[in-house]
């Protein structure tokens, strides 16, 4: 079953068209990684799907509805969350007041779903007083990731989690979104560290000026000699 399909997208910003007809599908339950240097519309892709953009043309479908154009509130409170690469937490807050601020349409018990996403980031919990702005660069990825499962999402967006940090955080935040998508969270990741997400994406799409060069499953896409050569900087 198919959780998101985006058809035929055109968006930009201004007068200036970034994504240019552009099409895939992610099943349930799937790691899908979109690749592509800088200025390929990676993050602009992102932001059409979550709302913060309205698509030009095309279609955004999620579990069977046309959601093209709904606000991110609409979308949060329908299992879609986004982490952006930048200013994803608030330094000002704790830790715990960050998680929740992540439960900020829950009125139920939320304190379960927080020692779930300790669990998932044992290193945060010894640093709930802590200031979020306190924290290291891995750890302030950590919590941005940890503040969107607090709405207990189905779908969760990621831009680009390693950029900035040091190699052994990345294999850090790529083995915790692993083991996030093992417990049924179908995700949507965008990077550029392809060793690091083609070997457990589910399904792979390369972007390159705004328009789909290559899809397929991503251990396939990694062995690939001609699309390491033209796209992946082999």
């Amino acid at each position: 079953m198919s959780s998101m399909i985006v058809e035929n997208l055109v968006s930009g910003y201004g007068q200036m068209e970034v994504l240019h007809n552009l099409s895939l599908e992610i099943e349930e339950g799937q790691i899908a990684s979109v690749l592509g240097p800088n200025g390929a519309g990676k993050t602009t892709l992102l932001r059409s799907i979550f709302g913060l953009l309205k698509p030009w043309e095309g279609r955004v479908i999620y579990q069977d509805e046309d959601i093209t154009g709904y606000t991110p509130d609409k979308l949060v409170r329908m299992g879609i969350c986004y982490v952006p690469q930048e200013e994803n937490i608030f330094p000002q807050l704790t830790v715990k007041e960050n998680l929740e601020m992540g439960a900020f349409i829950r009125t139920d018990d939320i304190n379960p779903r927080m020692e779930e996403v300790f669990d998932l980031f044992p290193d945060l919990h010894s640093r709930t007083k802590s200031h979020a702005g306190e924290l290291s660069g891995g750890m302030r990825q950590m919590l941005a990731i940890g503040r969107a499962l607090m709405l207990n999402p189905s779908t969760l967006m990621l831009d680009e989690p390693s950029t900035g940090l040091a190699p052994f955080l990345v294999d850090n935040i790529f083995e915790r979104v692993h083991n996030l998508n093992q417990t049924g969270v179908t995700i949507l990741l965008v990077e550029q560290n392809a060793g690091k997400v083609l070997p457990f994406s589910d399904k792979a799409y390369i972007l390159e000026g705004g328009e789909k060069k290559a899809e397929g499953v991503g251990k396939e896409l990694l062995a690939d000699e001609e699309i390491g050569k033209l796209y992946l900087g082999r």
